[in-house]
């Protein structure tokens, strides 16, 4: 008996261990949603990554888009609009009619039919550059889009100076059905809103941004494009830094390659939460990766806030700028990864590369972006973009103790490098179907896969 039960151990031990097959994973619908003209104010229906202009409430996926102003010039020349997709394909059913922004208006939503919409209004004439600006949050039902929406406006704890740039983050707690909204208009620190399950923008407060005493300069280490997650009350807010090159030697030479007296670093990673943000404490900032010694590159892709409340992150990640390598660091190797790491109570416990590659490797196949995606019986998943050697999107499936399983490829006629996914953050039920969408050479494209 004690033999069998060994054995018994073993063999169990010996499967986990095993790689997971690859998931099957089958392309239903492959379509276009709209096309749209460059809007050059520095901004594209993709700005806003950290968050979705993709939601699925049940069996209604909705789709927020930009449409260009033509008679205006940027920063703030487009307009949001409101696609829903029927038995007949995507149907445009509302647009901002009479107002104009700069970027893209992300979309959370409740199980309900509730979709809200962020918006940020301008009040700049045709011909300004910018003026000041209004949050706004727009509430639909999705089941009655022609009906018009009820507007609220988001509360603050002290007066703001609001304008075109926003690098907002909206975030949504399904079931709670409480939503919060961040703005990072200043150098030192987002500030954020929270809309509680009565209806009310009931809480408001700020957040510093770390600070980088460590420049020769120090200064404010501004977060910008985060990954922002609501749970029961507790925000998770995960971000890249985006100042000014604070390394005077390699300001002074990327303004003798560009010509610019400015350009922006993203090379750090930060993360903080937030116990209760009804109470506005945050705690100390946790820098989840850096890659300030060669210069190099990198991006928040998620965050997935686990029941047992391990935070999942994924960024990707470049080690070097090699416009600078021959003069600064020539003996650096070059790599390109999307990294995964699992954070608990504030410390790394797991860190590892869903897909790397490396300077001298036989294979060209470089990752680019990735996103979450959760199911209904908890199993986590990776979809993300493959370059270089091939174009492609891969889901793989992250396992219990982070290891991960067998990628298997999306057969998309056109891959997506870079793309929203319906997700919990924004208040999306876990599922079977992945929900994406894409710019494909100036027009948006839905992607609907079934996991099996």
């Amino acid at each position: 008996m004690l033999l069998n039960a060994l054995a018994a151990a073993a063999l169990a031990v010996a499967l986990a261990d095993r790689p997971a097959p690859p998931p099957t994973a089958v392309v239903e619908v492959e379509e276009e949603v709209y096309s749209y003209q460059p809007a050059n104010n520095g901004a594209g229906p993709m700005w806003t990554l950290g968050n979705t202009c993709l939601v699925r409430l049940g069996d209604r996926v909705l789709v927020s888009g930009l449409e260009t102003l033509p008679e205006r010039k940027p920063l703030n020349n487009v307009r949001w609009t409101l696609f829903d997709r029927g038995a007949s394909g995507w149907t445009l059913r509302r647009r901002g009619e009479g107002t104009h922004e700069r970027e893209p208006c992300p979309l959370v939503g409740f199980a309900d039919g509730r979709v809200f919409l962020s918006t940020n209004p301008n009040t700049s004439a045709p011909d300004q550059y910018d003026a000041s600006a209004t949050p706004r949050v727009l509430c639909f039902r999705a089941g009655r889009l022609d009906e018009g929406p009820v507007t609220e406006t988001p509360a603050w704890d002290r007066p703001l100076n609001f304008h075109a740039h926003t690098y907002r983050s909206f975030a949504a707690d399904a079931r709670r059905r409480e939503m919060i909204v961040l703005y990072n208009t200043a150098y030192d620190r987002v500030y954020w809103s929270l809309r509680d399950s009565r209806g009310r923008w009931s809480s408001q407060g700020s957040l510093a941004f770390p600070w980088g005493a460590e420049y020769e300069k120090p200064v404010p280490v501004r977060l910008c494009y985060p990954s922002v997650a609501l749970r029961d009350r507790k925000v998770f807010f995960f971000g890249v830094s985006d100042i000014e090159e604070p390394n005077p030697a390699w300001r002074a030479y990327k303004k003798e390659l560009t010509g610019k007296d400015w350009d922006y670093d993203f090379r750090r990673l930060f993360f903080t939460w937030s116990d209760d943000i009804t109470k506005g404490a945050f705690h100390p900032w946790v820098e989840i990766a850096t890659r300030d010694r060669t210069c190099g590159w990198l991006f928040p892709c998620d965050l997935h806030v686990a029941p047992d409340g391990a935070v999942h992150l994924l960024w990707a990640e470049t080690a070097i700028d090699e416009r600078l390598r021959q003069r600064f660091f020539p003996d650096a190797k070059q790599s390109r990864a999307l990294n995964y790491a699992v954070v608990r109570e504030g410390k790394v416990v797991l860190r590892k590369a869903v897909h790397e590659w490396k300077e001298g490797d036989l294979s060209d196949e470089k990752p680019g972006n990735g996103r979450f995606h959760l199911t209904p019986d908890g199993r986590l998943f990776v979809v993300y973009y493959v370059g270089g050697g091939v174009s492609e999107n891969r889901v793989v499936e992250v396992r219990a103790g982070g290891t991960m399983g067998e990628p298997a490829k999306l057969a998309l006629r056109k891959p997506l490098s870079s793309f929203y996914i319906a997700t919990p953050r924004t208040g999306c039920a876990p599922s079977k179907l992945i929900d994406l969408l894409g710019d494909v050479d100036g027009t948006l494209r839905y992607a609907r896969i079934r996991l099996r």
